[in-house]
């Protein structure tokens, strides 16, 4: 971990104790599994958005994509009773995977912003959902039995969505520290001009990315629609910059090239801790609002004043 991530760690740290202090059963165990519950879906989004960012990158229809995917396998449930939780996972993988593909394809193929590509691709992956549902809501007693038995098991005690989340973030974890393809985008985000130097297929990292990230959501999407038994047009609206900020306040920096799968989950766990507290203390939402604001803000800040620091390292792997 590094000092920015220890900082953090101690931030959560001390918001817990300081709830707890008023409100024992904050510090529950209890409590503790329903903040890892409620941030397990968060967490899968974000290790998928993270090779996105390390690649000076942003993918802006995560959420889109979550919904999109949530729809159309919730609607194949229904269609094919018989269908299995593992069939319906790689449909949900495969549906995801496909539509951040488009997006890096769009953004590679054609150089173009991907703020802007992004941003496109989640109208249009919005609208998409009207199309195929018709503008209905697939509901609970038409949702199939293994897509709402999905995230609501549990294993050895702990929630299976617990169980995903911890097996995409090992996952994450693997990749980026260990397999050259993952290390590749620490360098396509740190020096563009370089990586190609050295002979790194750039577009192709990129590419990897955005289908990764796609997957991600796609696997979210399903396990959105099981958990809450409901599939519709505005599901999760708006929830992709809850993802960007869990990215930044975890200290993965937005011009690429810096970031750890441990700084990103501890994004998570502030978020959640914060999700979790502030009704507690009786705060307004308007106020949650304001402060996930003011420390989105103060994490950037940190960010950008880290990476001027002489001597700071830039990329955040390890030697090969």
């Amino acid at each position: 971990m590094t000092r920015r991530e220890w900082g953090l760690a101690a931030v959560i740290v001390a918001i817990t104790l300081a709830v707890g202090v008023r409100i024992p059963l904050f510090l529950t165990p209890r409590n503790a599994l329903d903040i890892a519950n409620d941030s397990a879906l968060l967490a899968i989004l974000v290790i998928g958005q993270m090779p996105v960012l390390l690649t000076r990158g942003i993918d802006l229809s995560v959420a889109s994509n979550l919904a999109l995917t949530g729809m159309l396998v919730a609607l194949v449930g229904e269609l094919w009773p018989g269908a299995g939780a593992p069939v319906l996972i790689v449909l949900a993988l495969a549906l995801g995977a496909a539509q951040g593909a488009l997006n890096g394809w769009l953004i590679t193929r054609f150089d173009l912003p991907p703020i802007v590509v992004t941003l496109g691709t989640m109208s249009v992956y919005r609208g998409a959902i009207h199309l195929v549902s018709g503008g209905a809501w697939v509901n609970d007693q038409d949702i199939h039995a293994a897509i709402k038995a999905l995230p609501r098991a549990e294993l050895l005690g702990l929630p299976l969505l617990v169980w995903f989340a911890a097996v995409v973030a090992a996952l994450g974890w693997w990749l980026l520290r260990w397999r050259r393809e993952g290390r590749d985008l620490y360098a396509c985000g740190g020096n563009p001009a370089a990586a190609r130097v050295v002979g790194i297929p750039v577009p192709q990292r990129i590419r990897m990315a955005y289908m990764l990230s796609g997957a991600l959501a796609g696997l979210a999407g399903l396990l959105w629609v099981g958990r809450y038994a409901i599939a519709f047009t505005e599901l999760a609206a708006g929830f992709e910059l809850t993802v960007i900020a869990a990215c930044v306040i975890g200290g993965i920096s937005i011009a690429g090239g810096v970031g750890t799968v441990g700084g990103a989950l501890l994004g998570v766990l502030f978020i959640g801790v914060i999700n979790a507290a502030l009704p507690v203390i009786h705060v307004s939402p308007f106020w949650q609002q304001a402060i996930a604001g003011a420390v989105i803000l103060v994490s950037v800040i940190l960010n950008s004043q880290a990476q001027r620091q002489p001597g700071q390292p830039i990329l955040q792997r390890p030697s090969s």
